[in-house]
């Protein structure tokens, strides 16, 4: 038996998300029709030996009690058990896993997988599973790895490993000079004997917390419990070198969801992956002609993704990359390009959207435009991810990025929205460019 625990963070995390992760959590933002951990789950479940999937974070219960009803539903014929396990406090990356040690051992399963909630990929889980039991007994973890330009690679946890075994000999988080282009994608297979690395570390830091002072151990003087782990620096450092540690790289698209503009780059990947695993939820492809015109909802330019309760009038044209979420509706002539829209959005007459996200509710009148900046990696350089800029530049000025309303947003007809950042419940009067609408 295997199981899989998905790692999803908390509400204090995803701060860059924001204002999408405002009414949604981040873990839950849809991609292609679906929520961001959903795609987790899906690939968890083609593995036949895995019987149940741990969901771990310090989100309250009831945001993620539907989800989790629903995911569970919607595999019950596979019998998996879905379950959500709220920490107490931010418990760090591996502190969740210690202190649930006991559900993720329950029913003696022979490993486990660890994915972070943040990323997005062609998850080849069967394949990462294969290449950790074809290690050495001595195995504890093996990593899912890719490569990314070498000015990249020092914004992620960089390994060096033999080609030939996959050992990893040495692992650096986030390091300050570069160490190998090879970056670690935070999947993961895990043997049960990492426990016993957990609770060295969970005892050693009540002897350090204890030392310092700190009797009552629920404290080290940085507000942070004891069961306070880091997996990368105290788990995955530690472990190079001591053929306990090994990788996979892999060919396969990686992404991570940092900021509301990497959202629309894997949105992209994730419908482009539908034509191979599901085709059926993605919209078919033509010209419309005109009403009578009945296999077309409209005009669409692969790859898009329309909700059944959508309503698209038959002479919208969408796409590439378009998903369109629950209840929206989308008027006449509307154009709609490399874009979100999400629930119970209306986008009136003759609309052009381009590169944004149309927040929850939200109202765009008639002849209105709404374009950002794309963000996507560099096509020139092989490798390259995601940059993930920071919201302003050296001149306090808002760097160039897609544009974004937050939820129930209303931007009246035949206005400008351009590069801007409109926060929630916000009626505009005007046009904007390169602003936040606080």
């Amino acid at each position: 038996m295997l199981k899989a625990v998905i790692l999803i963070g908390g509400p204090q995390k995803g701060t860059r998300f924001r204002p999408l992760s405002l009414d949604t959590p981040k873990p839950l933002f849809p991609l292609a029709g679906r929520p961001l951990i959903a795609h987790h789950i899906e690939a968890c479940v083609q593995l036949p030996e895995l019987k149940e999937i741990l969901i771990v974070g310090y989100y309250p219960q009831t945001q993620m009690e539907a989800f989790v009803g629903d995911m569970q539903a919607l595999y019950s014929s596979s019998n998996i058990n879905i379950r959500y396990l709220q920490e107490f406090t931010s418990l760090g990356t591996a502190g969740g896993m210690y202190h649930f040690r006991d559900q993720i051992r329950a029913g003696n399963p022979r490993a486990f997988f660890v994915l972070n909630g943040d990323v997005c990929a062609d998850f080849p889980l069967q394949e990462l599973y294969d290449f950790h039991t074809r290690r050495p007994s001595s195995a504890l973890v093996t990593i899912m790895s890719t490569e990314a330009t070498r000015q990249q690679s020092l914004h992620y946890g960089c390994l060096v490993f033999d080609r030939a075994s996959g050992a990893v000999s040495h692992y650096v988080e986030k390091p300050s000079s570069y160490v190998s282009t090879f970056i670690n994608c935070g999947v993961y297979v895990c043997s049960m004997d990492i426990f016993t690395q957990l609770a060295q570390i969970f005892h050693a830091h009540g002897l350090e917390y204890g030392c310092a002072g700190f009797s009552n151990g629920n404290g080290n003087g940085n507000g942070r419990d004891q069961g306070h782990i880091k997996w990368e620096q105290e788990v995955l450092t530690p472990l190079a070198g001591t053929n306990q540690l090994f990788a996979m790289p892999v060919p396969n698209w990686w992404s991570q969801l940092k900021t509301a503009g990497s959202a629309i780059y894997a949105n992209r990947h994730y419908l482009g992956l539908y034509k191979r695993t599901h085709p059926e939820r993605l919209a078919n492809v033509g010209s419309k002609r005109g009403e009578g015109d009945g296999n077309l909802i409209c005009t669409v330019l692969p790859d898009v993704y329309v909700h059944p309760s959508a309503t698209v009038h038959h002479s919208a044209v969408l796409g590439p990359n378009v998903a369109i979420g629950p209840g929206v509706t989308i008027g006449p002539g509307v154009r709609i390009k490399e874009s979100i829209v999400l629930e119970q959005a209306q986008i009136h007459d003759h609309t052009l959207i381009l590169h944004s996200i149309v927040g929850r509710g939200s109202t765009i009148g008639a002849w209105a435009r709404v374009e950002g900046t794309p963000s996507d990696p560099d096509p020139n350089k092989p490798f390259a991810k995601m940059e993930n800029p920071p919201l302003f530049n050296n001149e306090g000025k808002l760097n160039p990025s897609i544009t974004i309303l937050g939820c129930f947003v209303q931007v009246p007809a035949e206005k400008i929205l351009l590069n801007s950042i409109v926060l929630p419940h916000k009626e505009l009067s005007r046009s904007f460019k390169n602003e936040i609408i606080l």
